[in-house]
């Protein structure tokens, strides 16, 4: 038993398109109406991998020894609390089949970002990466023969080349220890990532750089209105939706906002009013939202505005990484250029000095 737990202690958190398939399959088969407990025992054995078998094992195990659906989910420990939070919504209020599909949405759109953001990191990487290396064998290997040139016609470098120079030199000999120290950054931010306390940091990070500051809230105020609409649509108040999003949101901006809309409608104030004022969404979004509670929509609402700020916010990622591209060619041609005519001039001076 000591070693079940510490193997279920192990698991990292399914993906969101993990969640998604587990989700999307267990609706329809509450759908078609087997009971929850069979239809994951017939999940498990038609897993396509050893984990996905044993973690729908525990899930299936808890259930027939009694334990409910977000009980069972709980103890297999790779799912997200907030999935097991909104289960035990939807069987407490008999709504379990129609949370489950809301859920299948809401992953699915979190995996749609997720790749969406990965896709525009590449590129800029790439760039980065070929650029330190075209830099680095300048430094390395084609400074050192100018260098050799110079010392045949009796010359030294001097002043910037020189500087180049002794740093391609110090490159040379220390590449392993800043090749470690680079690879120590990436498996960082790799650590931080999977973490809830290295995501807030990072999402901290990001939101404070003024060139990824508006994507980072474009992409807070999606995830809340996703959140809000997947609560709303669960038959939650108003106050228990915030609360749950206040869990999922990773900008702590945006978790501020929300606690204050939580005083203020503890206040006697109305939803609609405080997420105006607060500004969480911009102005037509927000008066969007004062329409969807007069009208009893508010969850439709919100589900359309999530789809909106989604485009938005792949709207906002393909400027940046179209603003990125031409930068870097710039920086790089500069960078390159400058090494070259570090030497070149001087060189150039010389011969026209011997010439004479």
């Amino acid at each position: 038993m000591p070693e079940q737990k510490q193997e279920k202690n192990k698991r990292k958190q399914l993906t969101p398109s993990e969640l998604a398939v587990f989700c999307a399959q267990m609706a329809m088969i509450l759908k078609a109406g087997i009971v929850a407990a069979e239809g994951v025992a017939v999940m498990a054995a038609d897993a396509p991998n050893p984990e996905g078998r044993a973690i729908l094992r525990d899930v299936s195990g808890a259930m027939e020894t009694g334990g409910a659906f977000a009980d069972a989910l709980e103890t297999a420990a790779c799912f997200p609390s907030y999935m097991t939070d909104m289960a035990r919504v939807g069987e407490r209020a008999g709504k379990l089949e129609e949370v489950l599909t809301s859920l299948t949405g809401y992953y699915e759109r979190e995996e749609a970002l997720r790749r969406n953001l990965r896709g525009a990191v590449t590129y800029p990487l790439v760039m980065i990466t070929m650029m330190c290396l075209v830099i680095a064998v300048l430094l390395i290997k084609v400074l050192p023969v100018f260098n050799e040139m110079f010392l045949q016609m009796e010359r030294e470098m001097t002043g910037f080349s020189l500087m180049l120079l002794r740093g391609g030199q110090w490159l040379g000999v220390w590449w392993p220890a800043a090749l470690g120290l680079i690879v120590a950054a990436i498996l960082l931010f790799v650590v931080l990532g999977r973490s809830a306390g290295g995501k807030r940091a990072l999402n901290r990070f990001w939101s404070r750089l003024i060139f990824t500051r508006s994507l980072m809230a474009h992409i807070a105020s999606s995830r809340f209105a996703s959140a809000m609409a997947l609560m709303l649509q669960s038959g939650m108040d108003t106050e228990e939706a915030l609360d749950m999003t206040g869990r999922v949101v990773g900008q702590d901006t945006l978790r501020e906002k929300i606690r204050v809309c939580q005083t203020e409608i503890a206040g006697g104030r109305s939803l609609a009013e405080v997420l105006e004022e607060q500004r969480i969404f911009p102005g037509l979004y927000a008066k969007m939202v004062t329409v969807g509670f007069k009208t009893g929509t508010v969850d439709e609402v919100m589900s359309k505005l999530a789809d909106r700020l989604d485009a938005e916010t792949q709207t906002s990622l393909n400027r940046l990484v179209a603003m990125i591209e031409p930068t870097l060619v710039v920086i790089l041609s500069v960078l390159v250029g400058a090494i070259l005519l570090s030497v070149m001039l001087p060189l150039a001076d010389i011969m026209s000095t011997l010439g004479a």
